[in-house]
């Protein structure tokens, strides 16, 4: 299942996609309308339910298409304003640094990481999939794209064993770590060059785990006005999703809508050569095979 989060008609919805079109189920109209007063009123309500939470859309969905006029249920997106699919996290975004061997190369790193390097950003850097975001100018001129596979906590969890951390995860989506590389080292940490508003857009989908049971299989590319620049896969992270999650959970309890970031590929502007920062009027298409693409033009 594929959801999203949107706003519409002033209110801030989330809802279903609807297979083979440009639309979306209003779930939360479907449930008014057939006396479930107990369907959760936000997704981070939802997700905490978890695997609940998606078979109760599925039967709310079956009742809508049994409906004399289904259409009635459902939003076509050129009417929707859409939203990251987690509008705002619990805490701040998780971070993964130098996870792919070849980025952290790239980044003059020398060899990968041996013990996982951990950063956040702040929940009011998120942004949503087709919105556009600043550039900075006055703030950065070294303004850099990231793309990364997120993935979605569904339940509290603190000394998570890695055999048992699938079960914490409701799904995944794509995020762009937007970072301006000079405040980052002028800082000489990360997370002011990670926390420029509009620096986590994060979309178009949550994609249910159920959906993508092998998530570290999967494509990943970027393209930069059309130009690609990252074309990696999940398979070659140097610590695995379940991995992260144990190691994680063992200084930081995990809570329902938390998002963890779990590192780029090679092919980031800083490694470039010149480099290949983001201009005023690109625009930075990220696909995850399985998710879709999450677009945003900067100005």
């Amino acid at each position: 299942m594929k959801l999203l989060s949107f706003q519409y008609d002033g209110k801030t919805l989330f809802g279903s996609k609807v297979k083979r079109e440009e639309a979306v189920w209003n779930v939360m109209f479907i449930a008014e309308e057939f006396g479930d007063s107990e369907f959760p009123q936000s997704i981070l309500e939802g997700i905490s339910a978890d695997f609940d939470f998606v078979e109760k859309i599925r039967r709310l969905l079956e009742q809508a298409e049994k409906d004399s006029n289904p259409n009635r249920f459902k939003l076509r997106f050129t009417d929707i304003e859409w939203l990251s699919p987690i509008p705002r996290t619990p805490k701040n975004i998780i971070c993964v640094g130098k996870n792919y061997a070849d980025h952290a190369a790239e980044m003059g790193g020398g060899a990968p990481p041996e013990k996982l390097m951990i950063f956040t950003k702040s929940p009011t850097s998120i942004a949503a999939d087709e919105q556009e975001l600043p550039i900075h100018e006055g703030i950065t001129s070294e303004l850099d794209y990231e793309a990364e596979l997120a993935v979605v906590i569904s339940r509290e969890g603190r000394n998570i064993p890695k055999q048992l951390a699938y079960d914490y995860i409701f799904g995944y989506t794509i995020a762009n770590d937007v970072t301006a590389r000079d405040v980052q080292a002028a800082h000489g940490q990360f997370f002011l060059g990670k926390s420029l508003d509009g620096s986590c857009p994060m979309g178009p989908y949550i994609v249910t785990k159920e959906e993508l049971p092998n998530p570290q299989n999967l494509s990943l590319v970027t393209k930069v006005n059309e130009q690609v620049r990252q074309n990696g896969n999940t398979k070659n992270m140097i610590f695995k999703i379940d991995e992260l999650i144990a190691e994680i959970s063992r200084f930081v309890t995990l809570e329902p809508g938390d998002v963890i970031l779990t590192g780029t590929p090679a092919g980031v502007g800083k490694g470039m050569t010149p480099p290949g920062f983001i201009k005023k009027g690109d625009t930075v298409k990220i696909s995850i095979e399985g998710i879709g693409t999450l677009s945003n033009r900067f100005n």
